[in-house]
């Protein structure tokens, strides 16, 4: 473990659940309910603080959990903590890995366009260590003990028009794309028993080109909604002579930023984020936000992409009117993208809940 993780990019004030450091070293029901409640409510606590959004006017509830499905759910504890009213909609998503919190903010859009009514969708993203620490000796699942980290984040999406005003950001393109059918993609990150009975998620090598393959589909589809005019025709030409030489040309990646201002990637890891920047011919600076999140937080699953956001926010660099490319992968395997308009320059001073903001003078690292 020590030799992954001191090649694994992070930092060395990542976020653990205690259990870690006790002495019997058992991950424990007790302590998955901890690490849940913890984060969940310290989430929603400063959104409703920050939003000023009376519970009771919350009609939608997802609440998202890849490794984690206590009984009652989480979705249920919610409910109880905050009293929401017993007419409102609840969703929990689990075993969908990273990409699920990119998954429940397109899936609260999709629920309330559904509706001829105002609504308020309160999404909550996390996830488990404790119940996903794995015990055994198989290197290829010992790779979450040492990337995953304990992180959460809470986000209100509303079709209300009048709180454009007052609002951070006004999606305006989701793509969502599973590549399960793949025996390949499908086994690339795998729960199942070692072969001393203890269970883990295995990341297997191939995960990294399983990813780089289904990004490239992925923004077959995503660039015709996106990009701009000359970028598609260029991207066209290619194909054609990619075509016309019988695959001798390859196509040519478009470059996705010049339909962008910013991009959230997924921080699954330093080989994961390396692969995206390869296949979409990212430099440093866009990459920047994911290395540094990798560095200081490390992959907190779905709810890694809002670290990035509020990355960008407490640097100052979102402005009115940009755009923001959101792109995370999950389990199954699916990759997911979100195209976020911000409503408002950044704020003067960074908010006080803004993860970054006893840190930020350290980054970026000028190594990594």
């Amino acid at each position: 473990m020590r030799g992954i993780y001191l090649k694994s990019g992070l930092g060395d004030e990542t976020y653990v659940p205690p259990f870690i450091f006790e002495h019997d070293y058992e991950a424990k029901l007790t302590s998955a309910l901890q690490e849940a409640e913890e984060g969940m409510f310290a989430s929603i606590d400063s959104l409703l603080e920050k939003t000023k959004i009376d519970p009771k006017d919350i009609t939608v509830l997802i609440v998202t959990c890849g490794s984690f499905t206590p009984v009652p759910s989480l979705t249920s504890l919610v409910v109880n903590k905050y009293n929401l009213n017993p007419n409102i909609k609840t969703y929990n998503l689990s075993g969908m890995g990273c990409s699920s919190g990119v998954m429940s903010i397109d899936l609260a859009s999709k629920v309330l366009s559904s509706s001829t009514d105002i609504g308020y969708a309160l999404t909550v993203v996390t996830e488990s260590i404790s119940l996903g620490w794995y015990f055994g000796d198989n290197r290829s699942m010992l790779v979450t003990n040492c990337i995953f980290r304990v992180g959460c984040a809470a986000a209100i999406v509303t079709n209300d028009p009048k709180k454009k005003r007052v609002a951070k950001f006004e999606l305006i393109n989701s793509l969502r794309t599973h590549h399960g059918a793949d025996d390949s993609a499908y086994r690339a990150a795998f729960q199942e028993e070692d072969e001393m009975g203890e269970v883990g998620v295995s990341l297997t090598k191939d995960l990294i080109r399983v990813a780089g393959v289904n990004l490239r589909q992925h923004i077959k589809t995503l660039a015709p909604r996106v990009l701009p005019l000359s970028q598609l025709v260029m991207y066209a030409y290619s194909v054609l002579m990619s075509v016309l030489s019988k695959g001798e040309s390859k196509p040519t990646v478009p470059d996705f930023m010049t339909a962008f201002e910013h991009a959230c990637i997924h921080t699954g890891g330093k080989a994961v984020i390396e692969q995206v920047a390869r296949v979409l011919r990212l430099d440093d600076d866009v990459t920047e936000p994911a290395r540094m999140c990798l560095h200081r937080f490390g992959n907190t699953s779905s709810s890694l992409v809002f670290y990035e956001l509020a990355y960008f926010e407490a640097k100052k660099r979102m402005n009115k009117g940009d755009k923001t490319w959101v792109l995370a992968f999950g389990t199954g395997f699916k990759v997911c993208s979100l195209v976020l308009k911000s409503l408002r320059d950044s704020s003067s001073d960074i908010e006080h809940d803004n993860p970054w903001k006893d840190c930020l003078h350290r980054y970026p690292l000028k190594a990594w």
